[in-house]
């Protein structure tokens, strides 16, 4: 049974980890901290996704509008520079022989022709998909201000990063992965790919 504590923290992230929805899937709702300060080379705008080359990280490309003090919520996407066309061939080709990449590529392509102004914007309508789909409830709530550490019951927004080398990643059972059978299984990637690769399993494999 979920608990019923809300003071759960996560940062905004896109296409979060697998760890991310193991942790989420565990309460009945969660907060995103929208005034965090932008913490560049996290989850906050990048993902990892299994390509025939081996793991690909995949940025957002942002614009800090007040420098390196911008509140999350503040940073905008540098759209000036064709990410969106990068992103959706890299994870087209990655995926496209995977057997669920065509039952929910229309569920994600459209994310990768509409601008998003802010990040904050494009993260929360993914993540709202990405619980559909995954068959997650959880409700959603966003901070009125910053959320000090010390008035949160868990902070997942530092344990859930790839610069924390204490992550809650446990050895994940494994799943059978595109490309497993040239570079071996590769733990905690984007939820996509577990998606693209279990389909309605998903669901059940965040429980393990």
């Amino acid at each position: 049974m979920k608990t019923k504590n809300t003071d759960i923290v996560f940062s905004t992230a896109y296409l979060p980890p697998i760890e991310y929805f193991k942790e989420l899937a565990k309460y009945r709702s969660i907060y995103i901290d929208k005034y965090e300060n932008y913490i560049k080379q996290t989850y906050r705008n990048r993902c990892n996704i299994y390509t025939a080359n081996g793991k690909l990280s995949l940025s957002v490309p942002v614009i800090k509008t007040t420098g390196n003090h911008t509140k999350i919520k503040d940073i905008e996407i540098d759209n000036n520079q064709a990410w969106q066309h990068i992103h959706w061939l890299s994870i087209e080709s990655a995926y496209n022989s995977s057997p669920f990449f065509l039952y929910y590529r229309d569920y994600f392509e459209p994310f990768y022709n509409k601008k998003f102004k802010y990040l904050i914007d494009l993260n929360t309508e993914l993540l709202y998909l990405l619980l559909k789909l995954c068959d997650i409830s959880c409700e959603i709530k966003f901070s009125e201000s910053y959320i000090e550490t010390s008035e949160i019951l868990k902070d997942y927004k530092s344990i859930i990063s790839p610069k924390n080398k204490k992550s809650l990643v446990p050895i994940f059972p494994e799943y059978t992965q595109v490309f497993d059978d040239k570079h071996g299984f590769m733990q905690n990637l984007s939820i996509v790919d577990l998606l693209f690769c279990e389909g309605t399993g998903c669901r059940t494999y965040l429980e393990l």
